[in-house]
């Protein structure tokens, strides 16, 4: 069977220097999530004159797109990221904190690399595809606004993920492994007061205070804390206070919301709770609000079957390696930051057994970058944060990966991510997942009876139905 992915694997390697160039093209742009116009078009025309059939803005989202290759069942999805965080604009390759704009933009989660390796993916099935003359399909998804704009939750909504037999992607992450486990939803809602203004002193009776308002309604969602699960969070921020005058009734103010929880059930429902404490503000204060939905997005549903194809071929194909000067600089960047001596990945997180392997590894590797592919974990993992794969996972089987891309210990939406994702360690990155994906993508292709086991645990996962939460009218758009 691994003869026949060979193909895929050397297409991949064929065009490593044209994926570091798309890593580091968009890179540059470094643009914000839903403002990744060069970087969709640069993807959009290249993955054109590889032969895909590319469908630009699709689900109304002028960033996303499609690009094909192949016809019929089974059908591939690779999903594709490029946005970017402000603040963190960095020099690459740099060991200290360098702007190369002040106030920039950078990749500090690493989408740089996540979309070049989509992208060798996709060229590495397409090749597979062009020398075995095997029916199916690979979709190369741009996914923009995972910082801020679920792209991939409104795509769901519009049922873009029904269609795939199954979905496949990464992370840049620290360590090399197979990621499992659930997540948070998360939904994010902008609340905006508006009252009367008025003379503080002189005429506060004609006043109305949107300020109260949102005083208020962080107030009443404290008091609800109390009486929601445990594993839900809510966060908030004042986004206008309505001015720096204190001898006026401030006339407007607003608050954006952002409700959690490991079901998007529950997330929707407690959000809906939210919303019943700002009109409670508003009647309180004899004031107005406009809701304003920002973004909202599923929990993970995990999916063994895929989780152990993938290791599989993380295992036989290895993992990056570096150059000794590569090497140096990992060690030197691991200085920067505390933490870099964290033992690695999600087995070790909860299994002791397999903390004491990683450890291992780890001492025997010698270096910052984890050399190594951490131990699979089969049980059910949970990670605080959100993600927008969730609703794919909600959709269609769906499995990912996490490759190193950063020294041991690095933290996320750091300079020193940004730092390393225009370095030969970020590129090696993108390139080797590129090869585990495909790869992957190759068997369940051949293997007829992967996708059936893979569908049929996900059936089960998913037994309860998915709950979207985007409303049928919303349109995605970055908070004021």
């Amino acid at each position: 069977m691994w003869d026949s992915k060979q193909a895929a694997v050397a297409a991949i390697e064929e065009k490593k220097d044209l994926i570091a160039d798309v890593a580091d093209h968009i890179w540059e742009f470094a643009e914000l999530s839903l403002m990744e116009k060069k970087s969709a078009e640069f993807y959009c025309q290249l993955l054109e004159k590889e032969g895909f059939r590319v469908e630009r803005g699709i689900c109304k989202i002028e960033t996303a797109f499609s690009a094909s290759f192949g016809s019929g069942k089974p059908v591939i999805g690779l999903l594709a990221e490029y946005d970017a965080l402000s603040g963190l604009s960095q020099k690459a390759g740099s060991l200290v904190r360098e702007e190369l704009i002040a106030g920039g933009t950078g990749h500090g989660c690493g989408h740089n690399l996540l979309g070049a390796g989509a992208f060798a993916a996709a060229l590495g099935v397409k090749a597979y595809l062009e020398v075995s003359g095997c029916s199916g399909t690979v979709i190369l998804y741009g996914c923009p606004g995972e910082e801020g704009g679920a792209a991939k939750a409104f795509m769901a909504r519009d049922g873009v993920w029904k269609d795939l037999d199954v979905a496949l992607t990464w992370h840049p992450e620290d360590v090399n492994e197979v990621r499992t486990g659930s997540s948070n939803s998360c939904i994010q809602v902008q609340y905006k007061f508006t009252g009367i203004a008025s003379h503080a002193a002189g005429a506060p009776e004609k006043g109305r205070s949107a300020l109260d308002a949102v005083e208020l309604m962080n107030i009443g969602v404290q008091f609800l804390r109390e009486h929601m699960s445990d594993k839900a969070r809510i966060h908030y921020a004042i986004t206008d206070a309505g001015g720096c005058s204190p001898n006026v009734v401030q006339p407007r103010a607003s608050v954006l919301y952002m409700v959690r929880s490991n079901h998007v059930a529950e997330a929707v429902e407690l959000q809906d709770r939210v919303d019943r404490i700002a009109q409670g503000a508003a009647l309180m204060t004899d004031t107005t609000f406009e809701r304003q939905f920002i973004d909202g997005l599923a929990d993970t549903v995990s999916n063994q079957v895929l989780e152990q194809v993938l290791y599989d071929n993380f295992h036989e194909l290895g993992v990056p390696e570096y150059t000794a000067k590569e090497h140096a600089f990992a060690d030197a960047l691991a200085t920067t930051y505390p933490g870099s001596d964290a033992v690695p990945g999600i087995a070790a997180r909860y299994e002791e057994a397999a903390k004491e392997q990683v450890k291992e590894l780890r001492a025997r590797n010698g270096h910052a970058m984890n050399e190594f592919l951490a131990p699979l974990y089969k049980g059910e993992a949970f990670h605080p944060g959100s993600t927008d794969v969730g609703d794919v996972s909600w959709l269609t089987p769906t499995a990912q990966i996490h490759v190193a891309s950063w020294p041991n210990g690095c933290p996320g939406h750091s300079w020193q991510n940004v730092s390393c994702d225009r370095t030969g360690i970020g590129h090696k990155a993108a390139v080797h997942a590129g090869k585990v994906l495909a790869a992957t993508a190759v068997d369940l292709l051949e293997k007829p009876e992967l996708l059936a086991a893979a569908r049929e645990e996900f059936e089960k996962r998913t037994a309860g139905g998915y709950v979207c939460p985007i409303p049928a009218e919303a349109k995605p758009v970055i908070p004021d």
